[in-house]
């Protein structure tokens, strides 16, 4: 087996594995990445995603890659195929994370890393990423089929506060609330871009515009608003992940109207919209520390699927 610079390959070099890819995501977690994976073979037939494959016999069976973002590195997914050829697919897997981490890490101005490998179940790849100085954070990937979810918040909504759906001229209002929600939160610890109006605004345009997380569903996304000051106090964006499936990417409530259940009414929103239109399942990530976050979940019905582990390094 050999690990060479992912830039030495093309599209056609990585299609099977990503085919691969594509049918791992929707077993595990109802999921259409081919989206991303059509992305992801642009940019390699661009020769501009850095990253590493493993070969064996010429043919392509495992990869990571990452990104940079000024002077912090992203490792943006590793995905191994579990062929019979394979003894230990885990040792694979680590070997290209050690050669992905030691690359940022040796890189020039790169002072942070940041990893959510999402098909992973938590432990099983953090031996690379503990032994190289990153700290962890357990994320649980929750999922609810839409059937009776947010029929009934538990709360009269106020009647100063308004459910509106999510507008382009939001943004700036928007990023405003995220990086105020945000501060001082566990979450900020594993997205630097939550610290920053700036950073919540790439962050915004990350969900909006790309599909890494889906496709952008404006119509199934809400903003909460003070009618009185005419302020946006909270939110809930949601992406199409499958043709019948939502995902919720962010939901954040300022804290001063935290506990009258704005965050319940903003999920009842989604919930409402995503059944009008034959959607089946709404799924969400939170972190496991987020105690709050996950009695609301759990009250909702939502049920973890699956547990996975963020990384951060700060050099």
């Amino acid at each position: 087996m050999e690990i060479l610079d992912l830039r030495h390959f093309s599209s056609v070099d990585l299609r099977s594995l990503l085919n691969d890819e594509i049918h791992v995501w929707s077993r595990m977690l109802s999921w259409d990445y081919s989206g991303s994976s059509d992305m992801i073979l642009r940019y390699v037939d661009a020769k501009i995603l850095p990253g590493y494959a493993a070969i064996d016999r010429g043919q392509i069976f495992g990869y990571a890659f990452f990104v940079y973002e000024g002077s912090k590195g992203v490792i943006g997914d590793l995905f191994v195929a579990n062929g019979a050829r394979l003894p230990n697919p885990q040792e694979v897997e680590s070997r290209l994370l050690m050669h992905v981490i030691e690359t940022l890490q040796q890189s020039p101005g790169i002072h942070r890393i940041e990893s959510q490998l999402l098909l992973h179940q938590t432990g099983v790849v953090s031996r690379p990423f503990l032994e190289q100085g990153f700290h962890r954070h357990r994320r649980l990937f929750m999922v609810e089929p839409l059937g009776n979810i947010g029929k009934s918040p538990r709360y009269a909504l106020d009647k100063d506060i308004q459910i509106r759906r999510w507008s382009e001229q939001d943004y700036q209002t928007a990023a405003a609330v995220i990086t105020t929600s945000y501060r001082g939160h566990v979450d900020s610890q594993i997205n630097d871009q939550y610290r920053s109006l700036s950073g919540s605004l790439r962050f915004l345009n990350n969900i909006v515009r790309f599909p890494g997380c889906g496709t952008f569903d404006s119509d199934s996304s809400f903003v909460a608003v003070h009618k009185g000051a005419r302020n946006v106090i909270g939110l809930i964006l949601c992406s199409r992940v499958r043709h019948d499936v939502g995902h919720v990417t962010q939901v954040c409530v300022l804290p001063e109207y935290r506990s009258h259940g704005i965050g319940e009414w903003l999920l009842a929103a989604t919930a409402d919209n995503l059944r009008e239109r034959n959607f089946s399942i709404l799924s969400l990530t939170v972190t496991e520390e987020n105690t709050r976050a996950v009695e609301l979940y759990r009250h909702l019905e939502f049920e973890v699927k699956r547990v996975f582990d963020a990384f951060v390094w700060e050099g």
